[in-house]
């Protein structure tokens, strides 16, 4: 429950006590102006901007019908007198004397759209927020920067708890003394409504102005200490360790995944697992990987019918999710399921990888090669309904026989197993999931697997032409540099660990379209493009993620565009975003719009932190390159941010991995050899498939090499010996002897490391 604050208490937890004054009010009737300033309405721009808003609403518009976010766009028709973020707005607020009411969330955010049909739509709780606040709406997709920073408020000011929707309230100066979450309209279950909650406030900052400035000073000060980066003691793999072991105790031996409910797939956690397994020989490790992998795909959280991975699971089981579908999961647990696959082997693995690529090419690919952010879990306004399917509608759309397999296969039944939110009451709607039991039942049945395989996917396909003209959820269509960057570097990975050209040209696409349409004249990154338009500066996130990608890409593609491009971008992110004192990189540029602190975030969440990827981006670029300068950036970073993640490992997991690699042992890869010599790319292939993190591979054509001798200088001289690929393998600043045995390279590539092997 959030009470309304008033003071903070100046320790570095930013501890909430209560509003005194407040709390002796007793109950307060809202206050209406009798002649309230009517919120500004403004003619639409263009038709494109009418086709691009929700269709639903009246013909009255405010600030927001000039934006790019859809989630902005969402809520152009509001009553309230919304601002985008801008100095607009602030400029506003000081002149009115007013505070300023931000409101945070995402498209696809289901208690956004709740708190918006709620409160937002609603005449008197906008009269309300016009007359006594500057009301700003921000989509947190597009300003992490921002987001950071009023979530950690938010965190700090409620014990911990934080999301989405984000309600701060803070000076015309940006700074917060009040913030929460989700409000209904009116107060219910023990919960502040805004009806109560807004007269309070402003009777507050009426009433008891200057101390609400010195408090919201107060808490300015204590934010700056809370986003800080902290040095501490040099890292080593007993770090490692540490993390190992913190994910294990944290292991759902059952289900997998690393907390009871809800559960949340974290991607870099079964990633950092893999490596430490290879490290290692750590069997638990690759145990849990292996676990959470099959059991998601087993759960609702997998779609079944379309392919593709909803958010998260609302309990243990992985069974009921909440459904919307966002493009950094696909992207990251694409990686993590490829990564399982060249480890054990298992073709399942493989085969998930590819439905999640099946799925982004098919519904979340842009027309220019990008890719859109999200899907969202409502359609018709009820979450989840495109994904269930009740007892009679597979009977319809398959015949009785088929019907009562798929029924069986997929747990449905008459009375449903989706259960109404609150009551519990079943609605006779089913989410598809497997049962494993079953599965062994019908395979013991008579049938084999590979005959329950083939009728289940023809199944699979009817279901899937029978769901499309179903209302799709809504889809956010913005195209956001950083998510780019990962989903690239997916397809990538895909195309070189499984030999698929297919993947590599939808990579290079989506790469030339992150170049050409992401990218400014003067060599900076847009954070956001839609609609054929860019906007935004791009943060740490876009840089760090890009950069990534693109080295991702140049690995497969071997087109030094790529790594050209990554290199500059790196160079970017050094001028703009490196704390060049203490080590690591700021959220937002130095060149860019100041905020009331400056965050530097190492922590890994449902995406990996914007230094994690910087860091590994660094270490992947200097040993392609051979430039000294990009390692000592990374070691910098590391070590100045080593505090933070000795205090809590395993929610540094991605940081780990480019701890992994800089404790090597590294190796360097050059193939030397015509490009279009058969030959050559089965070297290639070979060395491509095994599960080597720690390697970097660059092929030398055997002419036509000066570009790339220009940017990784130590080729020059690595030509070929003899007939065929010539293959240089270096390890940790050692290089063997030149050799055309591609199998004595691959088999120095799996040597699993041990621990007593590493260097420091």
């Amino acid at each position: 429950m959030l009470s309304l604050p008033y003071t903070l208490v100046a320790v570095p937890t930013l501890v909430l006590t209560a509003m005194a004054s407040v709390n002796g009010l007793g109950s307060v009737e809202p206050h209406l102006s009798q002649d309230p300033e009517q919120p500004v309405r403004h003619p639409l721009p263009s038709q494109e901007a009418i086709s691009a808003l929700p269709p639903d609403g009246g013909e009255e518009f405010n600030r927001l019908v000039f934006e790019k976010s859809p989630y902005l766009l969402q809520h152009a028709r509001n009553p309230v007198d919304w601002y985008p973020w801008s100095e607009e707005a602030f400029r506003a607020a000081k002149t009115q004397n007013k505070p300023i009411f931000l409101s945070i969330g995402y498209s696809t955010c289901h208690w956004c759209h709740v708190m918006e049909h709620e409160s937002f739509e609603d005449e008197d709780v906008a009269r309300l927020l016009n007359d006594g606040f500057i009301c700003i709406k921000l989509d947190r997709e597009e300003r992490p920067d921002l987001d950071h920073v009023y979530m950690t408020v938010t965190q700090a000011m409620n014990q911990g708890s934080g999301g989405w929707p984000m309600t701060v309230v803070m000076t015309p100066d940006k700074k917060p003394f009040f913030a929460g979450t989700y409000f209904p309209k009116s107060g219910r279950y023990g919960r502040w409504g805004m009806t109560d909650l807004l007269p309070r406030l402003t009777e507050a900052w009426s009433t008891q102005h200057e101390g609400l400035l010195r408090q919201a000073d107060q808490v300015t000060a204590q934010l700056a200490l809370l986003v800080k980066g902290v040095a501490g003691e040099e890292l080593d793999s007993t770090t490692l360790d540490a993390a190992y072991a913190g994910l294990a105790r944290r292991f759902d031996p059952g289900k997998g995944g690393f907390n009871t409910a809800p559960k949340f797939p974290v991607p870099h956690n079964l990633r950092f697992l893999l490596r430490y397994h290879r490290r290692n020989g750590q069997a638990h490790a690759l145990d849990m990987v292996e676990t959470t992998l099959r059991e998601m795909c087993k759960g609702g959280v997998w779609d079944h019918v379309g392919f593709g991975f909803h958010r998260y699971s609302t309990d243990r089981e992985w069974f009921v999710p909440h459904f919307e579908k966002m493009l950094y999961d696909q992207a990251l647990l694409t990686m993590a399921y490829l990564e399982a696959w060249q480890v054990t082997g298992r073709e399942e693995y493989a085969q998930t990888a590819r439905e999640i690529l099946t799925y982004v090419s098919r519904d979340l690919t842009a027309p220019g090669g990008g890719f859109f952010s999200a899907e969202d879990a409502d359609s018709e306004g009820e979450e989840g309904l495109f994904y269930l399917w009740t007892e009679k509608q597979l009977a319809d759309v398959l015949g009785a026989e088929d019907a009562e397999f798929a029924a069986r296969w997929w747990g449905v039944t008459a009375e449903g197993n989706y259960h109404e939110e609150g009551t519990g009451k079943a609605t006779g709607q089913n989410i598809l999931f497997l049962d494993q039991d079953l599965r062994e039942r019908e395979a013991a049945s008579g049938e084999s697997q590979a005959a329950n395989a083939e009728r289940i996917e023809g199944i699979r396909r009817r279901l899937f032409t029978a769901r499309e003209p179903r209302i799709h959820p809504f889809k956010d269509d913005k195209v956001l540099t950083d998510w780019n960057g990962l989903m690239i570097g997916a397809y990538a990975m895909a195309a070189r660990v499984l030999d698929d050209a297919a993947y590599a040209e939808i990579a290079v696409r989506a790469g030339d379209n992150l170049l050409n349409v992401l990218r400014a004249e003067d060599g900076s990154l847009y954070k956001v493009a839609r609609l054929g338009q860019s906007a935004g500066s791009g943060l740490l996130e876009d840089y760090a993620f890009a950069s990534w990608g693109l080295l991702e890409l140049f690995e497969t593609s071997q087109e030094l565009r790529f790594l050209k491009a990554a290199r500059e971008l790196v160079d970017y992110m050094l001028v703009e975003f490196e704390d060049a004192d203490a080590g690591g990189f700021f959220l937002s540029s130095a060149s860019g719009e100041q905020l009331i602190v400056r965050p530097k975030e190492s922590t890994d969440g449902a995406i990996p932190s914007g230094n994690s990827m910087a860091t590994l981006a660094l270490l992947r670029l200097g040993r392609l390159t051979g430039e000294v300068k990009y390692e000592t950036a990374a070691a910098k970073s590391l070590e100045g941010l080593s505090g933070s993640i000795t205090r809590a490992p395993g929610s540094h997991t991605q940081f780990l991995m480019g701890l992994d690699f800089a404790l090597g042992p590294t190796k360097e890869v050059v193939v030397t050899g015509d490009p279009a010599d058969p030959k050559t790319q089965d070297a290639l292939r070979r060395i491509h498939r095994p599960f080597v993190p720690s390697k970097v591979v660059i092929l030398r054509p055997s002419s036509g090499y000066e570009a790339l001798a220009k940017v990784v200088p130590y080729v020059e001289l690595q030509g070929v010996v003899g007939e065929g690929p010539t293959l240089y393998l270096c390890q940790d600043f050692a290089c063997q002897a030149p050799t055309g045995d591609v199998q004595s390279v691959v088999e120095a590539l799996v040597g699993i490391v041990r621990s007593e092997e590493k260097t420091p």
